[in-house]
């Protein structure tokens, strides 16, 4: 189970201490409270979220319900429209009470997303009462009060929005442990256009609640809502069926060579460091990491004798090797959401000055993504234990990369894994079968001076990788090898008996 920090359990607190304030009014003995509508639509709140919730309605739909809370705040919306802020507050409490949870602890996430949304609805109800929402609403044969409706309904929408991004990023700020700018960026932009919608649906179910038709008509703006948001999350249960391939690709990848076991995760992290550093929108970040996790996926496509072998390589073995990075691409291209991953899969043995591999691309010709994935990749193999090679520490690492920057690789992509670890440190892994210590006869042999396997390492020095054939591959002979090299599996002891 997941501890929560002590800076967000007081958050925490101090959300649920400003939510129990906003809802006491309506609690007061003889508070003028429609507790008719109020128990109406928080039962109907409560309703809507709970198939999400219930296995057995979630079996029962082939599991294509709504998986996450706010398919139906345009219920919520409406009862800011319809309701006292303190009443409106009170609404949303069940059903966020009811919500799925993805993960533990349930209780303290539970009692946060409570806490959140009744403070919203209430900065939203607040809004739309001081523009005089309710009275534009109309009742019974009134007719609305439109378009002028339209302008308590956005702005009790807007303040829903930003009550709503302002109380999250502040806990992914005091529980993830982000600095305050990433911790709200994006939060707003991707937001707003659907609680804007979420608006005008709350705004069609508050003026047919209020008419002669009753709250029985304002039920039929949800079925357009329920189905758009089983479209939403048919959409997610494709984008998990491409995940698990992905992993599945992982795998295969490191149960082929055991030797770079993890490599893929890691450099898919240190991957996202970088690319958050640089501010990159959280919608590249999910790319970004899959670029990282598949970057040596093309590996499948190279003959396992010559990706193991335990000699020196022939001119026609490192150019197979070299074609790694043309299989991977090949691999994963019909995979749609990949998008820019698809590129740094292809590109991320490319080199700053244009002697890297498959096609000599320099310069800002490489793909963006190639550029931090050749950093991330570069970077793991300096700091991975092997069984075949200590791990230098990450200063050395970190030095090895800026000593190659403007050369191999992008120096902002440096830059961005200096400062992205001076944030959150790195925690290197062993990642093959055999331990460095513990066991006899594990000390650590020094590699053999033969040529390099440029599956296992990064083009260029700080990876001691072949260029595209025909071209020099490393450093030339009586050249000092740079620090943080990967050995490669041409260099591997024979493994012991």
């Amino acid at each position: 189970m997941k501890v929560i920090p002590r800076a967000a359990r007081v958050y925490i607190g101090c959300a649920l201490l400003g939510a129990g304030t906003c809802v006491l009014p309506a609690l007061r003995p003889g508070a003028a409270v429609p507790w008719g509508t109020v128990a109406l639509l928080a039962a109907l709140y409560a309703l809507c979220e709970l198939p999400a919730r219930c296995r057995l309605i979630g079996r029962a739909l082939g599991g294509s319900v709504p998986m996450g809370t706010g398919s139906f705040f345009p219920v919520l919306l409406a009862s800011a429209l319809l309701l006292p802020p303190a009443a409106a507050a009170l609404t949303a409490i069940p059903g966020s009470l009811l919500a799925r949870v993805g993960e533990p602890p349930a209780a303290p996430r539970r009692a946060w997303r409570a806490a959140a949304t009744a403070l919203a609805v209430w900065a939203a109800a607040l809004t739309a009462e001081v523009l005089g929402g309710p009275t534009a609403l109309g009742r019974g044969p009134d007719a609305p009060e439109l378009p002028y409706a339209l302008l308590p309904a956005g702005a009790a929408a807007l303040a829903f929005c930003l009550v709503l991004t302002a109380l999250d990023g502040g806990i992914r700020a005091t529980a993830g442990g982000l600095p305050p700018r990433a911790a709200w960026r994006g939060l707003l932009g991707r937001a707003l256009a659907p609680h804007t919608v979420h608006g005008l649906a709350g705004l069609m179910m508050a003026v047919l609640w209020r008419s002669t038709y009753g709250p029985v008509a304002a039920l039929f703006v949800l079925l357009p809502m329920y189905i758009s948001c089983w479209v939403f999350a048919q959409y997610h249960r494709e984008r998990a069926a491409h995940q698990a391939t992905i992993r599945a690709l992982v795998q295969a990848v490191d149960i082929k060579d055991t030797y770079t076991r993890g490599h893929s995760e890691r450099v898919g992290h240190a991957s996202v460091l970088i690319a958050r550093e640089l501010g990159m929108a959280d919608d590249r970040l999910d790319v970004v990491r899959f670029a990282g996790i598949l970057h040596d996926v093309g590996k499948l496509g190279v003959p396992t004798r010559v990706l193991t072998k335990d000699g020196p390589l022939t001119p026609e073995e490192r150019r197979v090797i070299e074609l790694h990075p043309e299989y991977g691409h090949e691999m994963v291209r019909g995979i749609g959401f990949l998008g820019e991953a698809r590129a740094a899969i292809l590109h991320h043995h490319e080199r700053m000055d244009g002697s890297g591999y498959p096609y000599g691309l320099h310069g800002e010709q490489i793909p963006e993504f190639a550029r931090v994935v050749a950093v991330a990749d570069a970077f793991d193999a300096m700091t991975s234990t092997r069984s075949y090679s200590r791990a230098r520490p990450v200063p050395t690492a970190l030095a090895e990369l800026e000593r190659c920057a403007g050369t191999q690789f992008d120096p902002r992509m440096v830059t961005a894994l200096v400062q992205a670890l001076d944030r959150h440190g790195w925690q290197p892994a062993v990642t093959a079968d055999e331990p460095l210590s513990g066991l006899p006869g594990a000390n650590v042999p020094p590699p053999r001076e033969t040529t390099p396997n440029p599956a296992d390492a990064p083009a260029g020095p700080a990876g001691v990788s072949a260029g595209p054939a025909g071209r020099p591959a490393g450093p030339p002979d009586g050249a000092e090898r740079p620090v943080g090299t990967d050995v490669p599996s041409a260099a591997r002891p024979k493994e012991r008996a």
